[in-house]
Parts: C-alpha cells; structure tokens; sequence
C-alpha cells in the first residue's frame, strides 16, 4: 500500500489520535497542582498496572472484576473531582464565546484610582469586578448596599474595624452591589505559601467565575490582578490601567509580554502565581 492509499484508508484514526492525546494533555494540565491530581495519577497507575498484569498473566476473574468497575468510574470520578470539575465548567460557562465584558472606560479609571488610593493608604482590599458571568451567590454572601462606586465610599468600607472591611466588594457595571462579601478560597496545592488569605480568596473567585479581582496588600500596598485562575504582581497605575483595559477589550491574554511594576514577577503570566519576597507572608491572614 502507498503512502497516500494509506493515508486515505487511516485519516480517521490519526484524528483520533490527536484528539485523544490533545484531551489527555489538557486534562492533566487542568488537574496539575489540584488536591485531585495525586488521586487521578494513583487511579490511572493503579487501572493500568491491574489491566496489563491481568493480560500478561491471565488473571480473567481480576480482568473482569476491573472491567465492571471501570463502567461505574465515570460516576467516582465525578465524585472525586466535583471541585475541579465544577471550576471548569464555570470557566467554560464564562467563556468570552459566551459572554462579553461590560465595564466603561470610565469605570475602570475609577477602579485605577480607588485601587491606588487604597494603596498608598496601605488599607487592604478585595476587590471584584463583574463580567460576563453572573457572581450573584457571592454577593449574597455579604451586605448588600447597592450604590454609586466612588474612592472615599471605597476607602470607607475597607477602614480597619469598621463593620464591612472584612471580605469583598463586588462591583458590577459602575455600581458597588455587595460588601463584605464572602470569596472562596483556592485549594490549589502548587501556590506559594507567601501568599496571604486575601490572595488566596481572590484566586477562589476567579477560579470558580470569569470575575477579575483586584487585592490591595495590607502590609506592603503591593496591588495584584487575579483573573481566570491566575495572578499577576506589583503593578503601578499605568500597567494597572494597561492591563484591566486589556482583560476587559477581551485581548489575548496569552501574551506573555509583562505589563507588571519594576518588581514584575518574571516568566509568563500563566506561572506568574508566586509570592513577593519583600512581602510578609501571612498579609495577616484575614481579610
């Protein structure tokens, strides 16, 4: 058989291939670094060794057994992994295909100038800014106060000891809907353990939403941008500006160029999630 009757005759089985191999691959990348990735490496090894030793030796009553049992894996699995397949499915569900991104210019000029003035003030802040995806259930968490988005209502909310600087606002177009607001808090093993609990709760919600969250350290002043799982470090306000104007016009934001302060964190955004040395490591640990 020649090369191209051969290549007509298997096309398929090439695609198949591909197609496989490419789902592995992404699947792996997904679960890498989650609580699940030891599970779902110890299943496959497991499954596989049984498999080929019930093969090589003949053991048809084990081949059996494990037959059976991988017709009910698909519903473990499901069980197993219900955190990291609920994060993926909500990224997926808040894909830019899906929706649009509906913050104003305006807007976001706001959000720079709150950041930096909470900044420089060195008051820590959770702050999260709506997309496409709706993050309802989170502002229900909170106080809601539905009202006009502005520096000093910022600056009085995130003042330590006063009733709602504990938690997160949510903004949503140009509104604050929600203070206070309870964020969930990211399981991933991989993270530097520098990070502090507002870091963590911001990385949470953009996990399980398409929501970009801003966290203003109450330590240093440092500001970060979290987004899709991701964070990025030590901006100042003209990178700030660059960037959110960048997430919210839905640029590629597998641009490695890095929009980050003088104390960027290097390589690329997508292992930009490490600590800051010169920052204490707990941001005392509360929100």
């Amino acid at each position: 058989m020649n090369p191209v009757d051969f290549a007509v005759a298997h096309w398929k089985d090439a695609v198949e291939i591909a197609l496989l191999a490419v789902t592995i691959y992404y699947t792996w990348r997904f679960f890498k670094g989650t609580p699940g990735a030891n599970v779902l490496v110890g299943l496959v090894v497991l499954f596989l060794a049984v498999m080929m030793l019930s093969q090589l030796l003949g053991l048809t009553v084990i081949g059996a057994i494990f037959e059976s049992l991988s017709k009910v894996l698909v519903i473990a699995l499901v069980i197993i992994f219900q955190p990291e397949l609920r994060r993926g499915l909500a990224a997926l569900g808040g894909h830019r295909l899906f929706f649009a991104a509906n913050q104003n210019r305006e807007t976001l000029e706001l959000v720079r100038e709150i950041t930096f003035d909470l900044a420089n003030r060195q008051l820590g802040a959770l702050i999260a800014i709506e997309r496409g995806q709706n993050i309802e259930a989170f502002a229900e968490s909170g106080v809601k106060i539905d009202c006009a988005l502005s520096t000093e209502l910022a600056v009085s909310i995130f003042f330590p000891k006063t009733p709602l600087h504990d938690g997160g606002i949510i903004i949503r177009n140009d509104r604050i809907i929600s203070a206070a607001s309870i964020f969930p808090i990211t399981q991933r093993a991989d993270l530097d353990r520098a990070l502090g609990l507002r870091h963590r709760a911001a990385l949470g919600l953009t996990e399980e939403s398409d929501a970009i969250v801003i966290v203003v350290s109450e330590e240093t002043g440092i500001v970060s941008i979290c987004h899709r799982g991701l964070i990025e470090r030590s901006f100042d306000p003209e990178s700030f500006d660059h960037r959110l104007a960048e997430l919210f016009t839905l640029k590629d934001e597998s641009d490695t160029k890095q929009l980050a302060g003088k104390t960027a964190v290097p390589g690329t955004r997508r292992h930009s999630v490490v600590g800051h040395p010169s920052e204490p490591g707990n941001d005392r640990l509360a929100f």
